[in-house]
C-alpha cells in the first residue's frame, strides 16, 4: 500500500485493507484509490466481496500471488486508448490465470464542493482530462493533472476549495461527499474499459457457455512465420478477436504476441488451430479460458 493517497482516500484504504485481511479469500484486489473505475468494476462484478485497493498493477497481482486476495480485477484495454501499458508483460509473468472478464462503461462526472459556476480548475488523471477536454474548454475550466481520478476527488474534498473540482466516477463523488455537477461529460459516448479477473487457479467454463481464451506465443524466426502460425484459426473458423505484438528485453529478433480467441481449447476446432500454432512457434502459453462477458460486436 502507499501513503501518497490524499487523507480522505487513505482512511478508506485503511478500512478496506483491514477488512480484506480478515477474509482474504473474499478480497478482490484492484489498482487505484477507492472510487476508481477499477473499484467500480469490482463492485459491479463482485458485489458481495471485499475490494482491496492497491498502489499499482504489480501490487494487485502480488496480493493474489501472496494469498492476501482471492482474485484481482485488472484493466486490460480501453475503447479509446487501446491496451493498458505493460499489462501484456505482467499477465504471462504473473503465473496467474484469467478466470473472467468485465466491461465498465466509463462515465466521467464533474465533481465539486459548490456549483459549476464556481469552478476554475479540475484535477484528474491525464487520460481522463483528455477524454473531457471539449467540455472543459466550453466551460472555461482549466485541467490540472493528478495521478488518479478517484484520488483527485479525495484531494478536492479534503482541500475544501470551491474553485477546484475533479473529473472522476459517480462512485468517487459519493465516497468523498462531492456534488455531482454533471455526469457523462466524456467527449466519446462509447468510452468503455475491459477488465480481466486474475486468480491463482484456472477455471474451465461449463459446457455450452461461450468462452474466450487468452494466450501469448513467440514465432520462429523464419519467413511468413506469423502467417503460417495463424493459418489454423482461419481454416478451422476460429474467430481471433485480438492480436498484439511486443518486443521483450530490447531485442529485435522474434516478436512475442498476445492473442485472444472465441472458444476453449477442448473444442475440436480450437484444438486443431492451437496444434497448428504450436508447430510454427517456439512456445505457446495459455493465460486463461473464461466465460465471454459479451459479444465483441456490441
Amino acid at each position: 500500500m502507499t501513503s501518497s493517497y490524499p487523507p480522505l482516500a487513505q482512511t478508506l484504504v485503511d478500512r478496506m485493507v483491514t477488512a480484506a485481511a480478515a477474509a482474504p479469500d473474499r478480497a478482490v484486489a484492484f489498482q487505484g484509490a477507492p472510487g476508481a473505475y477499477s473499484h467500480q468494476a469490482v463492485r459491479e462484478a463482485f458485489p458481495d466481496r471485499l475490494p482491496l485497493p492497491c498502489a499499482g498493477f504489480e501490487d494487485a497481482i502480488e496480493a493474489v500471488q501472496a494469498g492476501r486476495a482471492g482474485c484481482a480485477m485488472i484493466p486490460i484495454e480501453n475503447s479509446l486508448h487501446g491496451r493498458v501499458a505493460d499489462i501484456h508483460f505482467l499477465l504471462p509473468e504473473s503465473g496467474l490465470s484469467i478466470i473472467g472478464e468485465h466491461f465498465v462503461r466509463v462515465r466521467h462526472c464533474l465533481l465539486g464542493l459548490a456549483d459549476k459556476a464556481a469552478l476554475r480548475e479540475v484535477k484528474s488523471h491525464p487520460q481522463a482530462l483528455g477524454q473531457v477536454r471539449r467540455h472543459l474548454r466550453a466551460w472555461g475550466i482549466a485541467p490540472v493533472q493528478f495521478f488518479d481520478t478517484a484520488a483527485a476527488a479525495a484531494a478536492v474534498a479534503g482541500e475544501g476549495e470551491p474553485a477546484m473540482g475533479a473529473i472522476a466516477s459517480r462512485l468517487a463523488g459519493e465516497l468523498y461527499g462531492l456534488n455531482i455537477l454533471a455526469e457523462g461529460v466524456e467527449d466519446a459516448d462509447h468510452n468503455t474499459t475491459r477488465f480481466v479477473v486474475l486468480a491463482r487457479e484456472a477455471v474451465t467454463p461449463a459446457p455450452g457457455v461461450p468462452a474466450m481464451t487468452s494466450f501469448n506465443f513467440e514465432v520462429r524466426s523464419v519467413p511468413a512465420a506469423l502467417f503460417k502460425a495463424l493459418g489454423g484459426f482461419a481454416t478451422n473458423s476460429v474467430n481471433m478477436t485480438k492480436l498484439e505484438s511486443y518486443l521483450r528485453d530490447g531485442k529485435f529478433s522474434q516478436a512475442e504476441f498476445y492473442a485472444e480467441i472465441e472458444g476453449a481449447p477442448h473444442e475440436p476446432a480450437v484444438a486443431r488451430a492451437m496444434e497448428e500454432l504450436e508447430f510454427f512457434t517456439n512456445w505457446v502459453k495459455i493465460i486463461g479460458t473464461y466465460p465471454k462477458a459479451r459479444d465483441r460486436a456490441e
